[in-house]
């Protein structure tokens, strides 16, 4: 895929570091599986990859988290 922020670099699989904040609330995620542009970095995130970091950082902002890193587990 052409990554439409640079448009120069393909993308290819690595990981990634995500930080989410909501409120007072920040998520750290740790090597995430995403496509990685070679050129500039900018990363794309699956749909089921996002779902997941979504359902992780509400669970933390309900149990009151305020700051919280987490290694990514598929």
């Amino acid at each position: 895929m052409n990554c439409v922020i640079c448009r120069q670099g393909d993308t290819a699989p690595g990981k990634v570091t995500v930080t989410l904040q909501r409120g007072e609330t920040t998520i750290v995620f740790k090597e995430v599986p995403a496509d990685v542009c070679r050129n500039c970095g900018e990363f794309y995130l699956s749909e089921a990859v996002t779902q997941k970091l979504l359902n992780r950082a509400e669970e933390a902002v309900k149990n009151g988290a305020e700051l919280e890193i987490l290694r990514y587990a598929a």
